[in-house]
């Protein structure tokens, strides 16, 4: 199946997902760099190609590299992770379409693999559809000065597609509202439709520093809502979560996400 048919199998896996055609859903990839710390100084050179060529293109190609991190608490690094958000399937194509044709990017592919041994070690990717009521990246307004965050970076594993669907019904329809009023600052939320450990969900929030998450969380775990929400029985956790994971995040120096 080439890429063309792939993304046509998934447009209409999604659009058979959505409650309404008028929605303005994005979809996100994520990709992981996976690196490792050697004369070959792979981060530094990941940064650069995704600073000046990737970014750049991708914007030309009508598309958003949002976000670019680095690990802070997680295992297997050292590794940067990305996300880019496209307005549709459709566009996501044509993005592709353009980047492999844009003579500065191709310079820029070069340039990172013209240095020393491996650029990189492997890249890993997911395609998630973002939510009904989340449909796009926040990200703030590059005027307003405040130190970067750090972000962190939060998969659901459900046990079938069916108890997924609850789970993103449950954040449509309360959580991420929680999450938002209690400022815990979500970016995205996103169903994954091509990646590893489905059915899964990803989710990120934000905060000021390792302290205020732990104060976040525990408001949130004694908020009244949510233990409204979440007491409901087909909503436990045990009926509709098999796993969760998470990593902590920091933004790297471009990233718009930050």
């Amino acid at each position: 199946m080439d890429r063309r048919q792939l993304l046509a199998g998934l447009a209409a896996f999604a659009g058979a997902q959505s409650k309404s055609p008028s929605v303005p859903n994005t979809y996100l990839e994520l990709k992981t760099w996976q690196l490792h710390n050697s004369a070959e100084e792979q981060g530094p050179r990941v940064a650069e190609y995704l600073e000046a060529g990737l970014a750049p293109a991708l914007d030309r190609a009508g598309a958003k590299l949002a976000g670019a991190f680095s690990n802070l608490i997680a295992s297997g690094g050292p590794f940067y992770i990305t996300l880019t958000q496209y307005s549709s399937l459709a566009a996501m194509q044509d993005a592709l379409t353009k980047i492999a044709v844009d003579p500065a990017h191709q310079a820029a592919l070069e340039k990172l693999s013209a240095g020393p041994g491996l650029p990189f070690v492997r890249v890993e990717s997911s395609l998630l559809r973002s939510f009904d009521n989340f449909p796009e990246v926040a990200i703030l307004d590059p005027a307003q000065k405040r130190p970067p965050r750090i972000f962190e970076l939060r998969t659901y594993e459900s046990q079938s597609f069916l108890t997924l669907a609850r789970k993103v019904k449950m954040f449509n329809q309360g959580e991420m509202q929680i999450f938002e009023r209690l400022q815990m600052r979500p970016v995205f939320f996103g169903e994954t439709i091509a990646g590893p450990r489905q059915p899964n969900l990803t989710y990120m929030l934000s905060y000021d520093d390792l302290a205020k998450r732990d104060e976040l969380w525990h408001a949130f775990g004694t908020d009244p809502e949510w233990k409204k929400l979440s007491g409901q029985p087909q909503l436990k956790d045990a009926e509709i979560v098999a796993n969760i994971s998470n990593i902590i995040l920091r933004p790297l120096a471009f990233s718009q996400v930050r």
